[in-house]
C-alpha cells in the first residue's frame, strides 16, 4: 500500500527540475491493479451486475402479498345512491394458485341488488387458480427464473468486459515498455557515437585522420541524435495513451509523469501477473471459461421462454372458490353452504399467435445453442495457436539472443581494431548499425511475446488478483 501511495505522489510530482527527480519503476502487476480498481469502464461493468440483481428484486415483486381497498360513494339532492367499501388481501404464490381474504361492505338506495350484503358487511376467504395455461409455468414464475438467470450471467459477462480493459491496458503497457527500450538503446549508442568524434577530431588535428573522418563521424553522430529524438518523441506518445487507462478512485484522470518507467524486468513476472504460470492445455476446462457460461445460462434463459410459449398453447381455464361468511371471528362458520365460485374458459380457435411466438422462441433457443458450440471450437483453437505462438516466440528469442551477443562481440573487435589503427570508421559505423538492428529487433520480439501472453490471457479470460 505504501507503494502505491509513492507510486500516486510521484504522478502528481510537479515543479521540479528534470535533474530532482528521482526515477521510479511501475511494474505491470501494480500498473493493473489500478486500472482494474479504477478505471471507469471496469466500474460501469460492475453496473451490469446491479442492474441485473434490480431486475431480479422487481421480478420477486410479483410474488409479494397485496392490500386492495376500493371505495365507491355516490350522493347526489341529499340522497346516498351508493357507499360501496371493497378491501382484500392477495398472496401470490410460485405456481398458479394465489389466496385471497376479503371485505365487502355496501350501503345505498340504488345498490345493485348482486352487492346486498349483511349489515356487519360480508367477509369472505378463497383461492383461485389457473388449472391449465398457467399451472406448471406462467409469466411471473418465467420472469422469476430467467432473473436469476441473468444475474448469473451478468457476473460472466462482467468478467469478460474487465479482462478485455484489462488485456488493452497490458497492450499499451507493452509499448511503453518497447518506446522505453528502444530510447535507451539509442541514447546508449549516441554516447559511443560522441566518442568516436571527439576521438576523430581529436585524431585529426594531432595529423592522424583525414579531415573527411570528422564528417563521417559528424554524420553518425547527427544520425544516432536523430534517431534518439524520434524514440524520445515515441515514449511521450506512448506514455500518453498509458495514461488513459490510470485513473483514481474519484474518477478524475491521471497523467503519467516523466519519472515513472517502466519495469524491464517484466518478463520475469509476466506469467505471474497474468496468473498463467501454470496455465496448460491438458487442465484447460472450456466449460469453466466465461463466455461459454454465459451463454450456458442464457441458453437456460431461452429454455424457460420456450416452456412458456408452450404453455401459452393450452386453453385457459381458471377457477376460484370463497367461503363466505358475516361473522369473521367464528372460523366454523365457513362451510360449502356459502360460497362464491367461478370458472373462466378461454380458447383460441387457430392459435396463430401462440403457435408463432413458440416456433421464435425454438429458434432462439437452437441459434444460442448453435453459438455455443461455436464459441467452443473458436476459443479452443485460439488457446491452442497462441500457446504454439508462444513456443515459438520463445525459440526465436533463444536465437535473437545469441545474435545480439555475437553483433556485440564483433562490435567491440572492430571498436578495439579502430582505435589501434587497423580499421576504419566505415566499418566500426558498420558493425554498430547492424548490432543496433538486432537490438530493435530483440526489444521488437520480447513486445510481441508479452502480446501473445496478454492474448492468452484474454482468450482464456483469466481472473487475476486484485
Amino acid at each position: 500500500m505504501k507503494k502505491y501511495i509513492l507510486i500516486l505522489f510521484l504522478f502528481f510530482s510537479v515543479g521540479f527540475s528534470a535533474q530532482d527527480k528521482v526515477e521510479s519503476v511501475m511494474t505491470l502487476s501494480e500498473y493493473l491493479t489500478y486500472v482494474k480498481r479504477f478505471h471507469p469502464i471496469v466500474k460501469q461493468a460492475n453496473l451490469v451486475i446491479n442492474k441485473s440483481e434490480a431486475k431480479l428484486l422487481k421480478s420477486r415483486g410479483a410474488f409479494d402479498p397485496k392490500i386492495e381497498i376500493d371505495y365507491d360513494n355516490k350522493q347526489f339532492k341529499n340522497k346516498e345512491y351508493f357507499n360501496k367499501l371493497n378491501a382484500a388481501f392477495k398472496i401470490p404464490t410460485y405456481y398458479g394458485l394465489e389466496f385471497k381474504a376479503n371485505f365487502e361492505n355496501n350501503t345505498g338506495l340504488f345498490l345493485n341488488p348482486e352487492a346486498n350484503v349483511p349489515t356487519e358487511g360480508l367477509y369472505s376467504a378463497g383461492v383461485s387458480a389457473s388449472l391449465l395455461k398457467g399451472l406448471l409455468i406462467n409469466k411471473r414464475m418465467a420472469s422469476l427464473k430467467q432473473a436469476k438467470f441473468f444475474v448469473n450471467q451478468a457476473k460472466e459477462d462482467q468478467q469478460i468486459i474487465v479482462n478485455e480493459i484489462l488485456y488493452n491496458a497490458s497492450i499499451s503497457y507493452f509499448y511503453w515498455l518497447k518506446a522505453y527500450n528502444e530510447k535507451n538503446v539509442y541514447q546508449e549508442f549516441l554516447i559511443n557515437a560522441d566518442i568516436r568524434f571527439k576521438a576523430t577530431k581529436r585524431a585529426f588535428f594531432e595529423g592522424e585522420k583525414p579531415a573527411i573522418d570528422t564528417t563521417e563521424a559528424k554524420i553518425f553522430l547527427n544520425n544516432r541524435k536523430l534517431n534518439l529524438e524520434k524514440a524520445r518523441i515515441k515514449l511521450i506518445k506512448s506514455s500518453l495513451e498509458l495514461s488513459n487507462f490510470l485513473w483514481l478512485n474519484d474518477n478524475t484522470p491521471v497523467e503519467l509523469q516523466d519519472n515513472i518507467i517502466p519495469d524491464i524486468t517484466t518478463l520475469n513476472n509476466i506469467d505471474a501477473t497474468f496468473n498463467i504460470a501454470l496455465f496448460n492445455n491438458a487442465n484447460f476446462d472450456i466449460n469453466n471459461h466465461p463466455k461459454i457460461r454465459s451463454l450456458e445460462f442464457k441458453i437456460k434463459s431461452l429454455t424457460i421462454d420456450k416452456k412458456l410459449k408452450m404453455n401459452n398453447l393450452l386453453p385457459k381455464l381458471d377457477v376460484q372458490y370463497n367461503f363466505l361468511t358475516q361473522n369473521r371471528n367464528q372460523i366454523n362458520s365457513l362451510n360449502t353452504e356459502n360460497f362464491k365460485a367461478g370458472i373462466n374458459f378461454k380458447l383460441p380457435l387457430f392459435l396463430r399467435k401462440e403457435r408463432g411466438d413458440y416456433k421464435l422462441a425454438k429458434i432462439k433457443l437452437q441459434d444460442t445453442k448453435y453459438e455455443n458450440e461455436v464459441a467452443r471450437i473458436t476459443i479452443k483453437n485460439k488457446v491452442n495457436a497462441i500457446q504454439q505462438e508462444l513456443k515459438s516466440y520463445t525459440t526465436q528469442n533463444s536465437l535473437t539472443t545469441d545474435i545480439v551477443r555475437d553483433y556485440g562481440t564483433l562490435l567491440k573487435a572492430e571498436d578495439r581494431k579502430f582505435f589501434l589503427g587497423e580499421s576504419s570508421l566505415f566499418l566500426v559505423n558498420y558493425r554498430e548499425v547492424k548490432l543496433i538492428d538486432a537490438k530493435l529487433k530483440a526489444i521488437a520480439l520480447e513486445n510481441s511475446f508479452f502480446k501473445a501472453k496478454a492474448k492468452l490471457f484474454k482468450a482464456a479470460v483469466i481472473s487475476i488478483a486484485q
